[in-house]
């Protein structure tokens, strides 16, 4: 049997997923055999069933959703007019990366391994569940799932385990090269495009919206700075409906740019064409001509935590001993016990790594940058107003991140504190954005009641929807709202008493710190029951959560579950039955973010 191409096809939203392919394209690549990873929605799907071997590394999103990049794909390969044979030549491997935390936990991969299943693939072992719950993160199931994968393609191909592979400190050429531009110092054209008339701003061609204002709605005394942010989006030609995202990237701190810079001995304004090694295409978001200060600042996510494969790259080029064995031990199965004290942890961002280890950085070569760190990945955000109420605006409610760990200096939100930063007083500010439907949706039907929990930033998405529905002449509408202080962060209160009297809203507040014992909007769930049975069982009425996916989304669908216990007479399981019934058929919708 000849040796396989290896086809890695990934599914990824915040770039784990595409890590992980990337891990496993070079570890093929390392075994002298061919391989390539691509999203799944760039890859040209009528090829997949001449192809010997795949891997399929997916997240999921949202409620059990595939990852915008394999969108078309998922529509495809779900096609009730495929033979049911189509895939039988394919020996195929499908690993999942999830967050348990969530309900649909790794639904995407469990659903496209029995699917592939079906189509006759030969599946050469069980479906990857990563965790990033894990004490060690993905890592803990990633890991001994490839030990046992490779295991199986060598029992299938022995001609590949006959050869030597490269050792894990021998660097595989880069997947780019930088052309650079001697003595060319001016600006090349890095301006966000506007997208022509007629055409929806998207991930490629964002809209560069008008910043209007930034106003902090928390109290100065609270401890969390929550800013409520306008965008002009005249003339983009982007429409939206309560529940939908807006879609934004962030660029690094201009202080971060300056130290990576100085760090890798880099001229900021030295411009360069970047040129794509194989079948790997350019970068769509960099413009060419590129300068290193917009690559840097706008492109590499040098302040993100980094992941095991960087500290794998790092080593390759140390020099040092005394670095390269940390470095090493660092990227081995053995040391992540370690590499999770040192980096993870205490959100030790990858700019910060490369200060501690001097030496290393020095080494570091230009062309290994792209495959070093990262592309900052796009924030959604939750569209906390209505086009009714604010014509040719985008308002979002962002919570402004910042911990403390171990480290000495804060722990940062990249996206939230770059926001933050933006005074449209000092300057005209242009944001590049774009909209993305999102996973909440409003019933058509003009009588039927709308109950929504949304505690603290969680009340963005329900202030759209109640914007869009008083236009409308819907006041059939419930918010449970549930904050700290009614002093310091309740948030949009004197709306909310302007549609109380107008006849638009009934409001339940749970302010949790305003008294010796604590509130939560579960508890004001429990205490409303005979008006939550009346409205869900008697009038249709459908239920919506959103906030943090801690613990809150379940706490409050187990206090329904009492009200339909209550009221409904009913048993646990009935209950539970219910419950399951309401989220099949739309009536019950949660949107959570951890």
């Amino acid at each position: 049997m000849s040796e396989p191409r290896v086809c890695v096809l990934y599914g990824s939203q915040t770039g784990s997923a595409q890590d992980a392919a990337r891990r496993i394209e070079r570890q093929a690549r390392r075994r002298h055999l061919q391989a390539g990873a691509l999203p799944l929605d760039s890859y040209e799907v009528g090829n997949l069933i001449s192809e010997s071997l795949v891997v399929f590394v997916c997240s999921t999103t949202g409620q059990g959703d595939p990852p915008d990049n394999m969108k078309n794909f998922w529509r495809f390969i779900f096609k009730k007019s495929l033979p049911v044979n189509a895939l039988s030549n394919v020996d195929c491997a499908v690993l999942g990366l999830g967050d348990s935390s969530y309900a649909k936990f790794n639904f995407v991969a469990k659903k496209l391994h029995k699917r592939l299943l079906h189509l006759g693939a030969s599946m050469l072992l069980p479906v990857g569940l990563a965790d990033d719950q894990h004490d060690l993160g993905p890592d803990a199931v990633i890991d001994p799932w490839l030990t046992t994968f490779w295991e199986k393609v060598l029992t299938l191909h022995p001609s590949v385990a006959e050869t030597i592979p490269l050792r894990e400190d021998e660097l595989l050429p880069p997947s780019y090269t930088f052309h650079f531009h001697d003595g060319v110092r001016e600006e090349p054209q890095e301006g966000v495009v506007v997208p022509p008339d007629q055409s929806a701003p998207s991930w490629s061609r964002p809209f560069p919206s008008r910043l209007v204002s930034n106003q902090r709605v928390t109290d100065e005394s609270h401890f969390q700075d929550v800013r409520l942010i306008e965008f002009d989006i005249s003339g983009s030609n982007m429409e939206f409906s309560a529940g939908d995202v807006v879609m934004m990237y962030p660029l690094n701190a201009v202080e971060d740019v300056k130290l990576f810079c100085q760090l890798l001995r880099l001229d900021p304004e030295a411009t360069f064409t970047l040129k794509a090694a194989g079948t790997t295409a350019v970068p769509a978001r960099l413009p060419q001509p590129c300068s290193l200060s917009h690559l840097v600042g706008s492109y590499l996510d040098i302040s993100a935590v980094p992941r095991r494969s960087f500290f794998e790259l790092l080593s390759a080029f140390a020099t040092n001993e005394l670095e390269k064995e940390k470095l090493v031990e660092f990227s081995s199965a053995a040391g992540q016990e370690e590499l999770h004290s040192y980096c993870n942890r205490p959100r030790r961002t990858a700019l910060e790594v490369l200060t501690d280890f001097p030496l290393t950085t020095a080494e570091l070569k230009v062309d290994y940058l792209l495959d070093l760190f990262p592309e900052i990945q796009p924030r959604s955000f939750s569209i906390a107003s209505s086009l009714q109420a604010h014509p040719q605006k985008i308002q979002v409610l962002v919570a402004v991140v910042q911990y403390k760990t171990k480290m000495y200096k804060p722990r940062r939100g990249l996206c939230s504190t770059w926001l933050a930063s933006l005074d449209p007083a000092q300057a005209d500010m242009r944001v590049p954005l774009w909209v993305k439907r999102g996973s909440l949706r409003f019933p058509p039907h003009r009588d039927t009641p709308v109950i929504m929990v949304g505690p603290g930033t969680g009340v963005a998405p329900f202030r759209s929807a109640l914007q869009e529905r008083t236009a409308q002449g819907r006041n059939a509408n419930v918010l449970f709202f549930g904050c700290r202080s009614e002093a310091k962060d309740f948030y949009f209160k004197s709306e909310w008493e302007e549609m109380i009297k107008a006849g638009n809203l009934i409001l339940f507040t749970a302010f949790s710190r305003d008294q010796e014992q604590k509130v939560y909007v579960q508890q004001r769930v429990r205490e409303n029951a005979e008006l939550l049975w009346d409205l869900i069982s008697n009038k249709n009425g459908c239920f919506y959560i959103a906030g943090n996916a801690n613990q809150m989304p379940a706490s409050v669908s187990d206090s329904l579950k009492e009200v339909f216990q209550q009221e409904g007479k009913m048993s646990a399981e009935q209950a539970e039955q219910m419950l399951a019934a309401m989220e099949r058929s739309g009536r019950l919708q949660v949107e959570a973010w951890s």
